[in-house]
């Protein structure tokens, strides 16, 4: 492993060193690809955590439960491992799969406008969640926005009426009392 710094490409995080397994020098890692194990087919990564940046290659990697466990190159001590808890796992954006139209990976969607039928602004997506039965968006205010409320909304077909990526707005069917 190697600790020069990453180029300055736009990078993207897709996962996060959590702590060691074993004794071999191997970590375990939370995985924010889905399906989780998507993220093994990523072998060149930017760990960031702070200001500190380093790169890693991943050599073999396996499902363990909930989270992964991965062996990265020149890696071999528990101790060593074990100093790269909390790390994100980036790789730069253009990496990423290719998505056809009305497809958006969630960093598109963070800092829309999120504008209701009336044309009322309810504030800007700040992140999205995972729910199980839908992804949720988190919509806070911001400048212009009707209230200083914060809306959770269903990220579904029947809410998100229209995308404009060029203008930043989503137009959205919801009453701006819910």
């Amino acid at each position: 492993m190697n600790t020069t710094p990453a180029p300055a490409e736009d990078l993207i995080v897709i996962g996060k060193i959590v702590s060691v397994h074993g004794v071999r020098g191997e970590v375990k890692v939370y995985s924010f690809t889905d399906p989780i194990d998507n993220l093994l087919d990523y072998r060149h990564w930017t760990l960031r955590r702070g200001g500190e940046v380093r790169q890693a290659e991943l050599v073999t990697g396996r499902l363990h439960g909930k989270v992964l466990v991965a062996k990265l190159k020149g890696l071999d001590d528990r101790e060593e491992a074990r100093l790269l808890a909390e790390f994100e796992i980036c790789i730069p954006r253009s990496q990423l799969p290719q998505l056809t139209d009305g497809e958006y990976y969630w960093y598109q969607l963070e800092g829309l406008k999120v504008i209701n039928q009336d044309g009322q602004l309810l504030g800007k997506i700040d992140h999205l969640l995972e729910t199980g039965s839908n992804d949720v968006m988190v919509v806070k205010p911001c400048a212009g926005s009707l209230d200083d409320r914060e809306r959770l909304l269903p990220y579904t077909e029947q809410c998100v009426l229209e995308i404009d990526m060029a203008a930043g707005e989503m137009q959205v069917d919801w009453d701006a009392d819910f």
